[in-house]
């Protein structure tokens, strides 16, 4: 049976590879909502797409209002399988039209080819093995295909009114071997006001960051009343990890600084370019005044290379979902007030209301208001469930290496699922240039989470 799983998928590879370039060809990502598309006409359009591909294979399709779609295999679905059609817009710097599908080197080019279109493509056709060879299942497999997993998955709360999931839940929407821990996830917007500053020697404004989940790769601040020796100095004696450029315009000193951009969920790989300029500014010799005092105080709760939350009392770890994660992303100040965001990822072993009352605790101490603060607790799914060991066991038998279950500080479309688990598509050390240009998904990839699905799906049901 194995191998003619293998054989079946094989001898469909043009097939697969079609059906990935249509969907590729359709640019779905969010637009503003039209009668009966809440996502957009080219959201609708893919989904349209692929349940058609699903029913010209002779599968039971359903489209909930342009939200989701299902594909049923077999009945009484004790296994969901959920993958996204939505992509991120196309961005900037590719090599070839991002919606051509390009195929080239064994690789098939193209927004969305890895996440989720590749994923999903795998699936149909590993149900479509099943199903043309016959194989017999004990239960059902219900593919879920949702329409907004990268703006916020309010797709899947549609669905949840609607239905309910399978009591077993994988997605290929992240990588091998399993998912079966996210950390939660907090985000913080604080500020504070003041009268202007009208002493010599003042700053007038900080700006860096723009993206709440990302460790600031630049900053600027523009300040008065200070020597460029003097701020050269500073920089010097500091021996700060980013780039600093000075320039001096109509009587003002323009600070510029470059750091390292990193995902929000592991700062320790970036260069924090809005707490490096705060470090800087602290120590310089400004006026007193209140503004200034604000700064140095940022500085003690959130300085320059704390990326675990230690001196805003926030750091905890536990043994499989490890460290707290924090970056301080975006910083906006101006001669009567700033306001600035954090990104922090908590494990296991703590909450989001527990974070949330010390940093209550914290930003009080020193005057500072929270302006909003929401957040998802942790997600973790029992690495010796049966559901999770049979997986482990099929990834084995499909590639030879071991298989274990990870942590990670980001979230997967399964987050808010009970039970679920982030299986696929990516195998250890690739790299697919997701949400980048030229992002791709090599043909052998492609071919080879058909396999692992089908044989997972049989594993699991058979």
């Amino acid at each position: 049976m194995k191998q003619n799983i293998d054989s079946f998928i094989d001898s469909h590879i043009d097939e697969m590879i079609s059906d990935l370039q249509k969907l590729i060809k359709i640019p779905s990502y969010n637009q503003p909502a039209k009668e009966n598309m809440p996502y957009g006409e080219n959201v609708a359009l893919c989904l349209d797409t692929f349940l058609e591909m699903a029913k010209s294979m002779g599968f039971k399709t359903h489209n909930f209002d342009n939200y989701v779609g299902t594909i049923e295999l077999g009945e009484n679905p004790e296994l969901g399988i959920l993958c996204h059609l939505d992509v991120v817009p196309e961005g900037t710097g590719w090599t070839n039209d991002p919606f051509s599908a390009i195929v080239e080197d064994g690789k098939i080019f193209g927004r969305g080819a890895i996440d989720d279109k590749g994923p999903a493509i795998a699936v149909l056709y590993a149900m479509k093995a099943i199903k043309e060879l016959n194989i017999p299942l004990k239960n059902g497999v219900r593919f879920i295909v949702g329409c907004d997993e990268e703006c916020g998955s309010s797709d899947l709360e549609y669905y949840k009114t609607k239905e309910k999931f399978p009591p077993m839940v994988f997605t290929p929407d992240g990588s091998y071997p399993i998912i079966n821990i996210e950390k939660g996830q907090c985000r913080v917007c604080f500020e504070a006001s003041f009268e202007k500053n009208e002493n010599t020697k003042r700053i007038i404004s900080i700006n860096g960051g723009q993206t709440v989940n990302a460790v600031p790769t630049n900053s600027n601040a523009v300040i008065c009343g200070i020597d460029l020796d003097v701020i050269k100095a500073a920089i010097s004696q500091l021996n700060l990890d980013a780039k600093f450029e000075l320039k001096e315009q109509e009587g003002f000193t323009v600070i510029e600084v470059v750091g390292k951009g990193a995902h929000a969920s592991t700062p320790d790989l970036g260069i924090n370019a809005v707490t490096a300029i705060i470090k800087l500014l602290s120590n310089l010799p400004f006026d007193d005044s209140k503004d200034f005092e604000y700064i140095k105080s940022l500085d003690k709760v959130l300085p320059h290379g704390d990326v675990k939350g230690d001196n805003i009392k926030v750091a905890c770890k536990d043994e499989k979902s490890r460290e707290l994660s924090l970056a301080f992303s975006i910083f906006n100040f101006n001669e009567l007030g700033f306001e600035g965001h954090m990104d922090i990822r908590f494990p296991t072993c703590t909450t989001f209301d527990n974070v949330k009352n010390i940093l209550n605790n914290s930003f009080s101490d020193i005057n500072i208001n929270i302006k909003e603060i929401y957040g998802v607790e942790p997600h973790q799914t029992s690495e010796d469930s049966e559901f999770v060991q049979k997986l482990l066991k099929v990834y084995e038998e499909q590639t030879g290496l071991k298989g274990e279950c990870l942590a990670i500080g980001g979230g997967t479309y399964v987050h808010d699922i009970e039970g679920g688990v982030a299986f696929g598509a990516e195998f250890p050390n690739q790299e697919h240039n997701m949400h980048g240009a030229d992002e791709f998904i090599e043909i052998e990839t492609l071919s080879k989470n058909s396999k692992i699905f089908a044989h997972s799906i049989v594993e699991l049901l058979g």
